[in-house]
């Protein structure tokens, strides 16, 4: 059975779709679906027949004049296609993005609170905070405009793009079906999130005009 990925309105919602993602049974409360509802503009499902198991909350945005791709809220069913589903939502996020941004560099971020999820920014160029690279002026400051856009600057570290209070309210929900083929790096990298008490870190790329081309095809 093929998968099939479609985007619509957030605010167009209904009470019943929001009781559907509700139920997968993931890291989000109905509460913080219903935030995400008022917060982002872009629902995107994915389903095998009619079983859901992917959604994501995302907005297509310029900040600073720079385009964006900002996935607020990302959520992946614990299933063995679990791979499959997280590039499928993210293949159709480059899509959105290459038609509201053709012949342009555009920056892809979210929140993440586990090593796990990463691999959903594996093409994009320049991902930061990356292991073993110190972060600079222009790529802190990323980190800046990105944590006030996701209205967690007020406990945010540039140095280290974690936000340590309230913020996961949103983030990429996955986790890897084979947790000990993670680079061992990155793992390390997000030990420094206090995962448990609500921390989170943001983490950002780009694609480049030519690249998104490729990636946002259908």
């Amino acid at each position: 059975m093929a998968l099939e990925v479609s985007t619509n309105d957030a605010a167009a919602l209904t009470d019943t779709d929001l009781d559907e993602l509700a139920s997968m049974e993931d890291a989000f409360s109905a509460g913080q679906l219903s935030k995400a509802k008022e917060d982002w503009v872009l629902i995107t499902t994915a389903r095998f027949g009619d079983s859901l198991h992917g959604y994501s909350f995302s907005t297509l945005e310029r900040i600073g004049g720079t385009p964006c791709v900002l996935i607020g809220l990302l959520s992946v069913k614990r299933s063995s296609k679990r791979d499959q589903v997280l590039r499928g939502l993210m293949n159709e996020a480059y899509h959105r993005a290459l038609m509201a941004f053709p012949d342009e560099d555009v920056v892809v971020g979210s929140r993440f609170v586990n090593a796990d999820a990463v691999v959903a920014f594996k093409d994009l160029d320049d991902l930061t905070p990356a292991p073993g690279s110190r972060a600079v002026g222009e790529e802190r400051a990323w980190g800046r405009r990105l944590a006030k856009r996701f209205g967690i600057d007020a406990k945010y570290d540039a140095n280290s793009f974690i936000s340590t209070s309230g913020a996961q309210d949103g983030f990429m929900d996955f986790e890897a079906l084979k947790p000990d083929k993670l680079d061992a790096d990155v793992v390390k990298l997000f030990s420094a999130v206090p995962a448990t008490k609500g921390g989170a870190m943001v983490v950002y790329g780009w694609t480049m005009a030519e690249d998104l081309v490729k990636l946002g095809k259908r």
